[in-house]
C-alpha cells in the first residue's frame, strides 16, 4: 500500500485557517488524478482540493466543519491501486462502511437526470431513499446535507391534534398574539467568511477613528462620454465602458494630491504607498469581497473595466483567488447598484480611506444661476482621522469631484 496523505493547500498571508466545508467523496472511493476530494472554506474564497495522484481514499481524518490549517492532513489515499479495507471515519456510520465500493468520483446522476454527489448516494442508499424526490439546495447538485435533511423532515413526528374549541380558553384580549402558538425560527450556522466579516467590520470601528464626509457629483458630462462611445468602446475592447473605471481613475488622481489617503499605521509610523492598488467591494453570494486592481495608474479605461468583469463573474461562480484579495491601498464600493442614496462605508483596515458611490437620481440644481435637473451621485469618503484631518478629506473627495465633471482632466491627473 502507498499512502499518500491529502492536506491543506498554502493558504495566503492573510488567510491562516479553514474549515472542511464538504467532502465529494468517502473511505473506498476511487479517485483519478485532478478529481475534486474535498471543499475548504476560508473567509475570502472556497478552495477545492484536487486529487495529485489516482488511487482509493483509505482514511478521512478532518470531518465536515472542522477547522484546519495550512499543511493539516485532510485524509489518506491508497495510491498502489488496490482497494483498502474498511476504515471508520468521520462522516460514515459503521452499517455503511461494511462493504465499501469503489466508485469513480465524477459526480452521478439521480433517475430523474439531477447530479449526485457520491456521498450522498451513499448517504440515500443506507436509508431507502428515494434522490428523484430530494431537491438540490443549490439547485446544482443533491449534497449529502441535502438527503440527511430529507431524512430528517421524513422523521418528523406528525403535529399534535390541536384541543377541541370548547378546552381552550378564550382571551379577553382577542387582539393580542396568542402565546400558545409557536413561531417559527430556523437557526443557520454563520459560514467562515461571514464570522471574518463580521470580526474585520467590529475591528475596523474599534481601531481606527473613522470620520465620513460626504459631497455631491454632477454625472451628466460621465454619462454623456459613455452614450458618445460605449458602441465603439465595446466594439474595440469586448467590454463595457461602466462608472468604474471613472471613478478608479478620479481617486487615482485625488490620491496622488492626497497621499495621506493611500497609507496606512504601522504602529509609531505611516506608510505611504508609491502605488496605486484599488479594491473594488464585490457583494458576493456568500459575503462580501474585495479584489484588487493592481497599478491602477498604469492601466487603461479597458484595462480597468476587463479586470472588474473578471472579479465580478469570478465572485459569482466561486473561483476567486486568494492572490486577487491580497492587499490593496483603497477601495471603492458602489451601494447605488442596489438602490443605496446614501451610506457610510467602513474602513478596510489596513487602509485608511474607502469612497462610497450610491444611486444616480435626476435632481434640480443650480447651474450658472438656472435651476436645471442633472443626474446628481452622492459620494462618502470614510477616513481614519488618525492621520488624516477634515481639510485634507474634503479637499480629496473635491478632487475627486472635479476630476467627474471634468473627465478629460483624467487623461492627465489619473
Amino acid at each position: 500500500m502507498a499512502n499518500v496523505n491529502i492536506v491543506v493547500p498554502e493558504l495566503s498571508e492573510s488567510v491562516v485557517e479553514a474549515t472542511v466545508a464538504e467532502w465529494l467523496v468517502g473511505v473506498g472511493d476511487a479517485v483519478n488524478v485532478g478529481d475534486i476530494l474535498v471543499v475548504l472554506e476560508t473567509d475570502k474564497v472556497n478552495l477545492e482540493v484536487a486529487a495529485e495522484q489516482a488511487g482509493t481514499i483509505t482514511e478521512i481524518i478532518a470531518g465536515e466543519e472542522e477547522d484546519v490549517n495550512a499543511g493539516a492532513v485532510l485524509g489518506v489515499m491508497d495510491a498502489s491501486g488496490e482497494v483498502p479495507a474498511p476504515v471508520a471515519t468521520p462522516t460514515q456510520a459503521p452499517q455503511q462502511q461494511a462493504q465499501p465500493q469503489p466508485q469513480a468520483v465524477a459526480t452521478a446522476s439521480a433517475s430523474d437526470g439531477q447530479k449526485v454527489t457520491p456521498v450522498a448516494q451513499r448517504v440515500a442508499s443506507a436509508n431507502n431513499v428515494d434522490l428523484s424526490k430530494v431537491a438540490p439546495s443549490d439547485g446544482s447538485k443533491i449534497t449529502k446535507d441535502d438527503v440527511e435533511q430529507f431524512i430528517a423532515n421524513q422523521n418528523k413526528p406528525a403535529p399534535a391534534p390541536k384541543p377541541a374549541a370548547q378546552n381552550r380558553q378564550v382571551s379577553p384580549f382577542p387582539s393580542l398574539v396568542d402565546p400558545t402558538v409557536g413561531r417559527r425560527e430556523e437557526r443557520i450556522k454563520l459560514s467562515r467568511r461571514r464570522r471574518t466579516i463580521a470580526t474585520r467590520l467590529v475591528e475596523a470601528q474599534s481601531t481606527a477613528a473613522m470620520l465620513t464626509t460626504f459631497n455631491e457629483i454632477d454625472m451628466k458630462p460621465v454619462m454623456d462620454i459613455r452614450k458618445k462611445h460605449k458602441e465603439r468602446f465595446r466594439e474595440t475592447h469586448g467590454v463595457g465602458l461602466g462608472f468604474t473605471s471613472f471613478f478608479v481613475k478620479a481617486v487615482v488622481g485625488a490620491l496622488k494630491a492626497f497621499p495621506y489617503l493611500n497609507a496606512e499605521i504601522d504602529d509609531k509610523e505611516v506608510i505611504l504607498k508609491k502605488y496605486y492598488d484599488i479594491g473594488i467591494a464585490i457583494g458576493a453570494e456568500e459575503g462580501l469581497v474585495v479584489p484588487v486592481i493592481r497599478d491602477c495608474d498604469r492601466l487603461s479605461f479597458a484595462g480597468i473595466e476587463s479586470q472588474v468583469k473578471e472579479y465580478a463573474i469570478a465572485s459569482n461562480d466561486g473561483t476567486l483567488s486568494l492572490d486577487a484579495l491580497r492587499g490593496g491601498t483603497f477601495t471603492i464600493t458602489n451601494g447605488g447598484v442596489f438602490g443605496s442614496m446614501m451610506s457610510t462605508p467602513i474602513l478596510n483596515p489596513p487602509q485608511v480611506g474607502i469612497l462610497g458611490l450610491h444611486g444616480i437620481k435626476e435632481r434640480p440644481v443650480v447651474i450658472d444661476g438656472e435651476i436645471t435637473v442633472r443626474p446628481m451621485m452622492y459620494v462618502a469618503l470614510t477616513y481614519d482621522h488618525r492621520i488624516v484631518d477634515g481639510r485634507e478629506s474634503v479637499q480629496f473627495l473635491v478632487k475627486v469631484k472635479e476630476l467627474i465633471e471634468d473627465p478629460e482632466r483624467l487623461l492627465i491627473e489619473g
